[in-house]
């Protein structure tokens, strides 16, 4: 299935696309859970950290899910146990995952965190690039995240492929609008710019604002409901 000939830009998912699920679940989200309480201690008036809490603060306010922990306290700390239910909760905000940036970012220093990448990844991104192909990205892990992780990468800094990185800041990835605005950013037609996610209901969106899809099947990855979408199961195939 090779690239689509009118295709100038490449817009990539991370979990599941680029990365390894299991790198995100058993390693990312652990390491930030087990370390946000000693980093809020440590942290918790810089000025960015009370940012992604007010942030936070703004979620909490409008919560209706069942099961939501009671968030008691103005200090940093008291905000740990909501927290920890988003994480465990997978949930997509858009405060935790900045939040969860600044705790990586020590462990990517440290070496205690190097990005996981599936191995066709680095040829497909030295292949694209020779063939003057722009590649993006666009998760709902923060920006700072992204740049981590392929900056800090088992296979050593990956930025210089990359020319943008957009978050859930640029708008959710299962509407359109984040499509259109991305598109807009990158100075590109939305028939130009190939998304390749994991998940349908962000390629429906990614669809309907014009782009063209790719379902990525890796290993790993949740089972979904393949139907029209166009699979690939590593980038060898692009």
């Amino acid at each position: 299935m090779p690239l689509p000939a009118d295709v100038t830009t490449l817009l990539l998912d991370i979990e599941g696309t680029t990365t390894p699920v299991d790198f995100v679940f058993k390693m990312l989200f652990p390491y930030a859970r087990d370390r946000v309480a000693d980093f809020l201690a440590t942290h918790g008036t810089n000025p960015e950290v009370q940012a992604d809490l007010e942030l936070l603060r703004q979620e909490y306010a409008q919560e209706t899910a069942a099961g939501v922990p009671a968030w008691t306290g103005e200090d940093a700390i008291a905000a740990v146990p909501y927290i920890h239910w988003l994480i465990d909760s997978d949930r997509k905000s858009t405060g935790l995952k900045s939040l969860q940036g600044k705790i990586w970012q020590q462990g990517y220093a440290s070496g205690e965190i190097k990005g996981q990448l599936f191995a066709d990844v680095v040829p497909a991104f030295q292949r694209w690039q020779a063939a003057g192909l722009a590649i993006a990205i666009f998760s709902s892990g923060s920006v700072q995240a992204q740049k981590l992780l392929f900056g800090y990468s088992e296979a050593g800094d990956l930025r210089t492929y990359l020319s943008g990185y957009f978050d859930t800041r640029t708008g959710p990835k299962r509407e359109a609008t984040s499509y259109t605005a991305i598109a807009a950013q990158l100075g590109q037609a939305p028939q130009q710019i190939l998304f390749v996610s994991d998940l349908p209901a962000e390629l429906e969106a990614a669809a309907a604002a014009g782009f063209q899809t790719r379902l990525s099947v890796r290993p790993g990855n949740a089972s979904v409901e393949i139907g029209d979408w166009l699979p690939i199961h590593n980038f060898d195939a692009l």
